[in-house]
């Protein structure tokens, strides 16, 4: 078979199982936030890798990487959440499980090998509490390494070019920024400065905000589109070097389309970046503006049936990929961060509740009632996510691309980049609505499953 007669024969048996599977209707008083835990914590995909964390039913096998550390950081923080719950209890031991065992590895000017650290603020909070001072100073000392690599060993555009003093997104992708490093390298960087910049004298913790801030300064003046309200994936400062030539546009930079993801792992970023940002900081507002755009943006795209958003943002599922078959669909991955940035946006007050509540709401309800499936034994899985995309001399970053190429994949089998949002919006969701766990289940399998892990 040729790649694109194993993507279409993949769409077709997908849509068989599906009849075997339950849609999970939407259910206001359900803590989805552990369902899922409690379903795929130790079974979820990273591309066609089964991954595991320690559960009770279940041994680890995790790497480093941004996936399983973007499901750990949601899970972590489902632990602080939830603390007070017995039942989170092994959401804590398993995640400091995968700390304790994990080679942390940090490649040379690899944005994305930045984001696993994430979980060590949690966990450096919990080890604290539990009177754990030896593991809790390992865990500050491994995510402060993240943060000092990135801000003093990371590569950054040249000071003659466009952009001077942006981060690379990786070393091979020569004075380049995409839209997903921005959640990757400064969010942690900001997360950082807002749970240990006060050790810092005065200036240096100013100048290590101006630097975060320079970064969304940066892509957001290259690759936001005033006209279409929305973010190109990514941007080279040298669109006529080797590695950027293929893809980047020879006057702009910018990369040729809209990319529902990578306009999911920027609006995260900056919610996640004012989250920490001092009130009096003076570029606060700036960041502020740039969420606004992005959220009218988003909103003005959002699918009026579903309350989801398509894989391709400027399309409708009319487009169709040439050869390949595949319509642009619904995107579960994007649809969730996109929720997530519109809810805890709402919370910080930098996204008007009066606009934007029934956005994420609907998003919210949709995103259950079309991306979550119920299983036999109660448990549940995330589908129709973006298995990877990227660009370069063989990515092209056009339409159909998005849809046709090679490594991009419809994911109907709980891929990381789905999972980690989701837990996240649920989260966020369950805050702001403080939803009591109960022990009873519209499922009695569900039940039995819940109870068996919370054990």
């Amino acid at each position: 078979m040729t790649d694109n007669s194993i993507k279409i024969f993949s769409v077709l048996i997908f849509s068989a199982i599906t009849f075997s599977l339950t849609a999970a209707p939407f259910r206001a008083d359900s803590l989805y936030s552990k369902w899922v835990i409690d379903s795929r914590m130790g079974d979820f995909r990273n591309k066609t890798k089964t991954s595991h964390f320690l559960t009770p039913t279940s041994i680890r096998n995790v790497d480093w990487d941004y996936v399983p550390g973007l499901v750990a950081k949601a899970i972590i923080k489902a632990w602080e959440q939830y603390k007070h719950e017995p039942w989170s209890a092994y959401y804590f031991t398993g995640i400091q499980d995968y700390a304790d065992h994990v080679q942390m590895h940090l490649g040379e000017s690899n944005i994305d090998d930045l984001n696993a650290g994430k979980i060590f603020f949690e966990l450096y909070r919990g080890a604290l509490e539990k009177g754990q001072t030896d593991k809790a100073a390992t865990y500050k000392a491994n995510v402060t390494t993240c943060r000092n690599t990135l801000k003093y060993n990371h590569n950054r555009i040249g000071v003659h070019l466009p952009g001077s003093g942006g981060f690379w997104h990786k070393l091979q992708y020569v004075n380049q920024m995409w839209l997903d490093g921005l959640y990757m390298g400064p969010a942690l960087y900001a997360e950082w400065q807002g749970n240990f910049g006060q050790e810092l004298d005065e200036a240096d913790n100013q100048a290590s905000w101006d630097d975060i801030v320079m970064q969304f300064d940066t892509i957001f003046k290259y690759t936001w589109d005033a006209d279409k309200k929305l973010n190109y994936h990514a941007w080279s400062a040298e669109p006529l070097n080797k590695a950027s030539k293929f893809w980047a546009d020879p006057l702009t930079g910018r990369s040729e389309e809209f990319w529902a993801r990578g306009v999911g792992w920027f609006f995260a970023a900056l919610v996640d970046v004012l989250e920490y940002m001092p009130s009096n900081y003076p570029a606060r507002a700036r960041l502020i503006a740039y969420t606004n755009l992005v959220a009218e943006g988003l909103k003005n795209r959002q699918d009026k049936a579903s309350g989801c958003w398509y894989q391709l943002l400027q399309y409708d599922n009319n487009l169709k990929g040439t050869g390949c078959g595949v319509h642009n669909y619904l995107e579960s991955s994007a649809s969730a961060m996109f929720t997530y940035a519109y809810y805890k946006g709402i919370r910080l007050g930098v996204l008007d509740k009066t606009i934007y509540q029934t956005v994420a709401d609907k998003a919210y309800k949709g995103f259950i009632q079309t991306f979550v499936l119920e299983e036999e034994n109660g448990t549940i899985k995330l589908i129709q996510s973006c298995e990877s995309a990227g660009l370069s001399g063989t990515r092209k970053g056009d339409a159909n691309y998005y849809l046709c190429g090679n490594d991009v994949t419809i994911h109907n089998d709980t891929e990381g980049k789905v999972l980690g949002p989701f837990i996240m919006v649920s989260l966020e969701y369950e805050l702001t609505r403080k939803i009591p766990y109960k022990n009873e289940s519209k499922s009695k399998k569900l039940f039995q499953f819940c109870c068996k892990k919370s054990r």
